[in-house]
């Protein structure tokens, strides 16, 4: 048999199974779309009611909360009723195997002191870091401050709960716990675990709730008479309502890792690549190294500047933009529950995945590239135009490195996800082609996939 053929013989005769279900995604748009329809007529429907509105439209942060709060709700509730994802062997749940609340008190004490130092150290970082404190992300310090006591005082019946049904309570958090007590064995592996997961939360949570307000305002607020004939402006509109909708369900994904709804984190990314790369792109490694050590920016103007001219120009580019803008909303809605970055929480081959591994990374990339067009500079400078467009290579190059990183994470974690990474290799539109174009063999079946160092 030839190695062609061999190659082939190897590669699922199917698609993988997806481990999220495409309708947890569908009714968290269709929540948040009614929810944002509500506050933009709220001043109507007052009137109609009889009542006095003196809030106007319903745009303010509160809103833009309450907003992922109901998305994120409906997204459960279906996930539990509909779905019965509690029942998924996944979840490292037995139900019909409850121990009594004596058997496991000493197991919850010990999670619970894990828990609430991680919440401590993490708090204490915010408090560590002067940008938490001003602009967009004094938001966000607002709500998880007003948070931790509920979040504290719950945490008791719920491990306690949680515990009685779970097949090992020992878990990642139980073996912190222990370390700080000193009582019991504890595996350091597990506790490296523990806090991956956690920073993630940490690190992402914050910054996912301090932008909910920005779009959902401007989306909410926006009168749209006067934009239907004009491509730019509603060309804006729809990047806005898109942006809205990757933000606020990405948003539940971040705050909803819980085992009844089979959304744990099973592991956070254990390569070191994978974090820098990852933490370039957020605030405030961003601000530095993508605002302003590789700004590819400089004199630019954008797509509406360029094109102003051609008005069929105009709107074509404004369609590409929309597409490209919705194939990354729909790659977070595809996650339904489980979006978040760094971390394995099941395997997704359904939604735009189905056609490339990272449709969202494709599409943000190309989004830029589109929008900006950094080889074109008001400057009239060759320099710029040649630094900007290396710049914005650079950054298409870190969210490649990205992509790498994650893959050599979920490559170790599951056999499901090899599958899929097989399948797709052979008839991904993306990968295939440009694998079959460029004579690119297959690197699973050699000895040449990316091995990055773990993170200690």
């Amino acid at each position: 048999m030839s190695e062609r053929e061999s190659a082939q013989s190897q590669t699922p005769a199917q698609l993988p199974k997806s481990d999220v279900s495409p309708w947890v995604g569908l009714v968290g748009l269709l929540t948040l779309l009614a929810y944002i329809l509500f506050a933009r007529s709220f001043p109507e429907i007052s009137a109609a009611l009889g009542y006095p509105n003196d809030l106007g439209r319903l745009s303010g942060p509160y809103s833009a909360l309450l907003a992922m709060v109901l998305t994120g709700g409906v997204m459960a509730a279906y996930s539990v009723f509909v779905e019965k994802v509690h029942r998924n062997p996944t979840t490292g749940i037995d139900w019909d195997n409850r121990r009594a609340v004596g058997d496991i008190v000493d197991i919850s004490i010990t999670k619970l002191a894990g828990l609430w130092a991680t919440w401590f150290i993490i708090g204490g970082l915010y408090c560590l870091g002067r940008w938490y404190w001003d602009g967009q992300y004094l938001f966000a310090m607002q709500v998880l401050g007003a948070a931790i006591v509920p979040l504290v005082v719950l945490s008791v019946p719920y491990v306690l709960w949680i515990d009685r049904v779970l097949v090992n309570p020992r878990d990642h958090a139980w073996h912190f716990g222990a370390m700080l007590v000193g009582r019991e064995a504890y595996d350091m592996e597990q506790v490296k675990k523990h806090w991956r997961s956690w920073i993630i939360k940490g690190f992402f949570s914050a910054f996912m709730i301090s932008i909910l307000p920005i779009g959902f305002a401007t989306v909410v607020d926006t009168q749209t008479q006067e934009i239907w004939n004009n491509p730019v402006l509603l060309g804006v509109f729809l990047f806005e309502i898109l942006f809205v909708i990757d933000v606020q369900i990405g948003t539940v994904g971040y705050l909803l890792t819980m085992r009844p709804l089979d959304a744990h984190i099973r592991s956070g990314n254990p390569f070191l690549a994978g974090w820098i790369a990852a933490f370039f792109c957020y605030p405030p490694l961003a601000w530095g190294v993508l605002g302003n050590i590789i700004n590819y920016e400089v004199n630019t103007a954008d797509w509406a500047y360029w094109l102003a001219d051609y008005p069929a120009l105009l709107w074509l580019w404004a369609g590409w933009l929309v597409f490209l803008t919705g194939v990354y909303a729909w790659a977070t809605v595809a996650f339904g529950i489980r979006f978040s970055n760094l971390t394995y929480r099941g395997v997704l081959t359904n939604g735009p995945y189905r056609y490339t591994r990272h449709p969202a990374y494709v599409s943000k990339n190309l989004f830029w590239w589109c929008a900006t067009m950094p080889f074109l500079v008001t400057s009239d400078s060759l320099t710029d135009a040649i630094r900007n467009t290396a710049f914005i290579m650079i950054v298409s190059a870190i969210y490649y490195w990205r992509a790498r990183t994650e893959e050599a994470h979920l490559l170790a974690e599951d056999p499901k996800y090899r599958e899929y990474y097989d399948w797709m290799q052979e008839n991904g539109v993306i990968t295939s082609r440009l694998a079959k174009a460029l004579h690119w063999a297959n690197p699973r079946k050699g000895q040449g996939r990316m091995e990055p160092q773990p993170a200690e």
